[in-house]
């Protein structure tokens, strides 16, 4: 706890996805004070052609509510 998933579009190499996961882990202990053993991140590949209904629609568009950075958006325009 906490896990952490991050969907994105396929084509990113396995180095980049290290260096993300790296940084998140890093972010979360700072700023949530928990310890490395105890947060995960995975990685989710969509297609482009699929993003609208495998992202778009049910993890952004209906659940806004849970969205603390929306898409096109600073963090301080929510």
């Amino acid at each position: 706890m906490p896990h952490v998933i991050v969907k994105l579009w396929p084509g990113k190499s396995d180095e980049q996805k290290r260096l993300l996961a790296e940084r998140i882990t890093e972010d979360v202990m700072e700023v949530f004070h928990y310890g490395e053993e105890s947060i995960s991140v995975a990685f989710e590949e969509v297609k482009a052609n699929e993003w609208r209904e495998k992202v778009f629609e049910p993890d952004i568009v209906k659940k806004q509510s849970h969205l603390y950075k929306k898409p096109g958006y600073g963090i301080d325009d929510l």
